[in-house]
C-alpha cells in the first residue's frame, strides 16, 4: 500500500488478487463482478476518485444483444427502476421506414450514463470478492518475464501501488493505457464522420419510447428518448460540416436533425446542457490477449458508435472473458487456454459486424446492395425483422443475409429511387 508519508512511495506486492481490472465502467463492472460470482478475488481500478463519474460522450443505447447481461447481473429491474426506457428501433430511408415486426423487434434500453455508470459501479463495489480501488491510474504493467503480472497504480499524490495478479484485464477504453503499456498489435482505419449530441426537453419523437435514426446517405442523425423525460438528439456527419458544429455545436445539431425528412420536434425542445462532440474517433482493433492480459469493450474494439454498439459491446465482451477464464482461475486449467478460447469468441462474434461498421464508417455513400437491402426491408416484414437483429447485434450478418437474400433479390426487381 502506499506509505503515509508523502516524501517516499513504498511498494508492496498484492499476490491476493486473481485479477486487476483497469476501469470501472460498462466493460470493467461486468468483468470484475461475473468473475467475482466465480470465485475470483478481483481488484477494479478506476481512475476518477468520484464514484458517481460517468462518460459524458455517448449515446447511451443499450443494444438488445447487452440487455440479457444486465439480467444476469441481476441489475435489470433497478436499471429499469432508475427510469430506462425500454425501446425498439426504427430507420427512415429514402424508401420509408424500417420497423420490425413488434414480436420480432430487439428490446433495447435507453438511459444516461450519468444515472448508469454509478448504479454499475456501486454494484460492483458492493459484489463480495470484488475491491474496488478508486483515484488510481495505470502507470506500468508487472512482467514475470514475457508474460504480465499485474500493473502498477498510482494516485493523485503520485504514491503508487504494485497490484500482482495472474490476470490483468484493461477495460479502460479507447485509449486504453494498459493496451498501449502491453505493446499489443494494434489495427487502425480513418473515420470519415464526427459525432454531436446533447440532452433536450420538451416534445418528444413521434416514435417515443422507441428509438428513431435516420440514414441519410452519408449523414446521419438519430433520437433516443430516455429517463427523465429527456430525448438524446445525435448527429453523425461527414467531416466537411466540421465547421458549422464548432462555430455553434447546439445550432448546428438542431438545423441537421430538424431538417431530416419527418424530422423529431427537436426545434420545439430545450437543450439542458451544452451540445458535445469528438472529432477524432478513429477505429482500433487490438488483440484481444497477451499472456497473462485480457482486453474488453472500447479497450479490444473501438470503433463507429454509429450503429450504438460500444455500451452492448462493453458488456457482451466482458461476459465472454469472465466465463472463458473462470476456469483458469479456479486453477482448472492453463490460464494461456481460457485466454485463447475468450480471443476466438471475441473475433467469431464481433468481426462481421466490425467489417461492415468500419467500411461505413469513411463517411461513404450507400452501396447497391444497402440500397436492396433498406428498400426490401422498407417492403418486407421479414427483411425488416432480419435488419434489426443484425441492427441491434443479436444475430451475423453473413448468416442473415443468406437467409433474406432470395427476398432482396425479389423486391429489387421493383423499381428503385434514383
Amino acid at each position: 500500500m502506499a506509505s503515509t508519508d508523502a516524501s517516499r512511495d513504498i511498494f508492496t506486492d498484492r499476490p491476493d488478487h486473481d485479477a486487476v481490472v483497469v476501469g470501472a465502467s460498462l466493460a470493467g463492472c461486468t468483468t470484475a463482478m461475473l468473475l467475482a460470482r466465480a470465485g475470483a478475488r478481483v481488484a477494479l481500478v478506476e481512475k476518477s476518485p468520484d464514484p458517481a463519474a460517468f462518460k459524458r460522450i455517448c449515446s447511451h443505447f443499450i443494444q438488445a444483444s447487452g440487455v440479457p447481461v444486465f439480467e444476469r447481473l441481476g441489475l435489470l429491474d433497478q436499471i429499469e427502476a432508475a427510469g430506462a426506457v425500454r425501446s425498439h428501433f426504427h430507420a427512415w430511408t429514402r424508401w420509408g421506414w424500417i420497423g420490425a415486426p413488434k414480436d420480432e423487434a430487439g428490446l433495447c434500453l435507453n438511459l444516461r450514463r450519468s444515472v448508469l455508470d454509478p448504479l454499475i459501479r456501486e454494484a460492483a463495489g458492493a459484489e463480495p470478492g470484488v475491491e474496488l480501488i478508486l483515484g488510481q491510474s495505470a502507470e506500468r504493467l508487472l512482467w514475470d518475464g514475457e508474460t504480465i503480472a499485474g500493473v502498477v497504480v498510482r494516485d493523485r499524490d503520485g504514491h503508487e501501488t504494485r497490484l500482482r495478479a495472474p490476470l490483468t484485464v484493461g477495460a479502460d477504453g479507447r485509449d486504453s493505457r494498459v493496451a498501449e503499456l502491453s505493446g499489443v498489435p494494434v489495427k487502425t482505419r480513418p473515420h470519415g464522420r464526427i459525432a454531436y449530441g446533447g440532452y433536450f426537453e420538451g416534445a418528444t419523437p413521434p416514435l417515443a419510447p422507441d428509438t428513431s435514426m435516420w440514414m441519410l446517405d452519408p449523414n446521419w442523425v438519430a433520437a433516443f428518448p430516455t429517463d427523465s423525460g429527456l430525448t438524446f438528439y445525435a448527429a453523425m456527419p461527414t467531416k466537411d460540416r466540421l465547421q458549422d458544429f464548432k462555430r455553434d455545436p447546439e445550432a448546428a445539431l438542431v438545423k441537421i436533425v430538424g431538417d431530416a425528412p419527418e424530422a423529431p420536434p427537436i426545434r420545439e425542445g430545450r437543450a439542458i446542457e451544452p451540445v458535445l462532440g469528438k472529432v477524432d474517433m478513429l477505429n482500433r482493433a487490438r488483440r484481444q490477449t497477451a499472456p497473462g492480459l485480457a482486453l474488453v469493450g472500447d479497450a479490444a474494439l473501438a470503433i463507429d458508435p454509429i450503429f450504438g454498439v460500444g455500451c452492448g459491446w462493453a458488456l457482451q465482451s466482458g461476459e465472454w472473458l469472465a466465463d472463458a477464464v473462470a476456469p483458469a482461475l479456479a486453477g482448472a486449467e492453463p490460464l494461456g487456454r481460457s485466454l485463447d478460447r475468450y480471443r476466438k469468441r471475441h473475433t467469431r462474434e464481433l468481426r462481421w459486424h466490425a467489417f461492415m461498421i468500419h467500411d461505413y464508417s469513411s463517411g461513404r455513400k450507400l452501396t447497391p446492395t444497402e440500397k436492396a437491402l433498406f428498400k426490401a426491408a422498407v417492403n418486407d416484414p421479414v427483411v425488416a425483422a432480419a435488419f434489426d437483429r443484425v441492427g441491434t447485434r443479436r444475430s451475423q450478418p453473413l448468416r442473415e443475409m443468406a437467409r433474406i437474400f432470395p427476398r432482396v433479390l425479389a423486391d429489387s426487381r421493383r423499381p428503385v429511387a434514383a
